[in-house]
């Protein structure tokens, strides 16, 4: 019988997590375009997500301090839009005829600029269904008495006072609309109140993005405008390599990851997230103990012995990139299913439960 009940709990695990994954792939393929505003988006991460709202089929506003930074990003994400639409239809999909990037200059630090952003925003989408306020800064790695006054009001404002009024202009235009909509801060080193030594600043405003997400929960509980927050976890960017040093470097090696493939993880669940109060993360606890148990195997995965660079600039790695991301897995919704342990737990637990009392039905005399 132990043998039996340890099958079925293994069956149940997997026959579970087939049918949730399912569910989640024929949500994910169901979604319809989605409006999206994406801040501090011409680089790194925020490039890259944008990137892959794009290829997900979703309509799409960058958003950056530098005017020529906007022109030269949205047409560069057009390029990738029609070369992903060219292998999409040569395999005789049709998701990405909607798929569209628009931007616009704004700084978050200005409340002018941030309104000028959400009336664009509406202009030319029509609605917002999805906001993310990705722009951040944090000058380096140094003690605090060698921040100079001036980046010290940058981090602050940009991080923190940029975070705020972004998301009160969101909440502004989502509130208007009828589906409502839904806003993501993004978490970083501090946001769970723990010490960042020599990035004091950007781990404060952190945590103070994190006490507005709670504040935000309290208010907006009868809302139809979702706030939540999502975890890249560490990510090859600029924000992470400035002033970076050799040892930092080394550690990246194995915990690090390229902006395109933290992406391909956070987009689709943003794409589907309900309610609020959510809480959307790269590193999960088995991706951790994956790069701790692997260790010895990443050294040298990103830099050398001398912190010398080894991965491929931009342009090389998004050369294949739209044909490999121009279609939403099963192995990716089996992920994006396994993070609900509760409904994995569940799923077993009636199978289980079903093979364990048929079984019995025939092994005991009169039942």
């Amino acid at each position: 019988m132990n043998t039996l009940i340890w099958y079925c709990w293994l069956g149940g695990i997997i026959t579970g997590t087939m049918i949730g994954a399912n569910m989640v792939l024929e949500e994910h393929c169901k979604a319809g375009p989605r409006n999206i505003v994406i801040t501090g988006s011409t680089r790194g991460l925020g490039k890259a997500l944008a990137r892959e709202f794009l290829l997900s089929g979703d309509r799409v506003v960058v958003a950056s301090r530098s005017p020529e930074s906007v022109y030269k990003t949205v047409e560069e994400l057009k390029e990738n839009l029609k070369e992903g639409m060219s292998i999409a239809r040569s395999r005789g999909r049709t998701n990405l005829s909607h798929a569209t990037v628009v931007g616009i200059a704004c700084d978050v630090c200005k409340p002018e600029d941030v309104r000028k952003l959400a009336n664009f925003a509406v202009d030319e989408l029509g609605s917002v269904d999805i906001w993310i306020n990705n722009a951040g800064t944090n000058k380096g790695f140094r003690p605090l008495l060698q921040f100079t006054d001036e980046d010290i009001v940058q981090i602050v404002s940009t991080n923190l006072v940029g975070s705020i009024l972004c998301t009160r202009e969101a909440m502004r235009v989502m509130g208007s609309q009828e589906k409502g909509g839904h806003i993501f801060n993004l978490d970083g080193a501090g946001s769970g109140g723990s010490s960042t030594p020599l990035t004091a600043v950007y781990g404060s405003t952190k945590c103070g993005l994190r006490q507005l997400q709670s504040s935000l929960l309290n208010e907006c509980k009868r809302s139809k405008v979702g706030v939540h927050t999502a975890s890249p976890g560490m990510v090859l960017t600029d924000l992470l390599l400035s002033g970076s040093t050799l040892r930092n470097k080394q550690m990246f090696n194995i915990i690090c990851e390229l902006p395109e493939t933290v992406a391909r993880t956070l987009v689709p669940r943003m794409r589907v997230v309900k309610g609020s109060g959510k809480a959307i993360n790269y590193l999960t606890p088995p991706r951790i103990l994956l790069a701790l148990v692997t260790a010895w195997l990443r050294r040298g995965r990103w830099f050398d012995d001398q912190g010398r660079a080894l991965y491929a600039a931009e342009a090389d790695r998004l050369r294949n990139w739209a044909q490999s991301r121009t279609r939403f897995s099963f192995t990716d919704a089996m992920e994006m299913y396994a993070e609900n342990t509760w409904l994995s737990v569940f799923s077993l637990s009636v199978v289980c439960a079903f093979i364990i009392l048929s079984t019995s039905s025939g092994t005991f005399p009169g039942t």
